[in-house]
């Protein structure tokens, strides 16, 4: 006959194969590879051509293999760009730039660029945010999106 110590012995042996698999729900989370990026710069505009520049960070505590950044203004972009390496237009009002590999805690190069805009406004949104960061899971989406107001006065606009 089974004794009550060789139940118990089985019970907790029982538990102890089924808890194995089941990990706290933060375990699992950090299973995948997390992106936490940030973008930190300015941006100024003079008769309808703005200049931005900004750097990135990445907070997170995994390598980021490959990361890309768009840039999105309220007023369309003129035709003709000119724009830097790892830069292209993607649509009327965006511009996608690479930000390429990171490692985590780690702070990329900077990027700068200069764009026209259609017309000349005396104003521009321009909304920056991470559209693929290789496969990692940005937990924290708000850090990678910046909004910032630039008026046509010529001073720099910090984000």
């Amino acid at each position: 006959m089974w004794g009550v110590r060789s139940v118990l012995a089985v019970w907790v042996a029982a538990l102890a194969v089924v808890g194995a698999g089941a990990l706290p729900a933060g375990a699992v989370r950090n299973a995948d590879p997390e992106a936490d990026l940030a973008y930190h710069g300015a941006a100024s505009m003079a008769g309808g051509t703005v200049d931005v520049r900004f750097t990135p960070r990445h907070h997170g505590l995994s390598a980021v293999p490959d990361a890309t950044v768009r840039l999105r203004w309220s007023v369309g972009l003129a035709d003709a760009q000119v724009l830097p390496v790892g830069c292209a237009r993607s649509q009327e009002r965006v511009v996608l730039c690479r930000v390429g590999a990171l490692a985590a805690d780690d702070i990329g190069e900077q990027i700068a660029l200069r764009v026209r805009l259609l017309g000349a406004p005396s104003e521009v949104l321009l909304e920056i945010d991470t559209v693929s960061s290789g496969g990692a899971v940005g937990r924290n989406r708000v850090s990678d999106r910046q909004r910032v107001l630039v008026l046509d006065t010529g001073d720099e606009y910090y984000f």
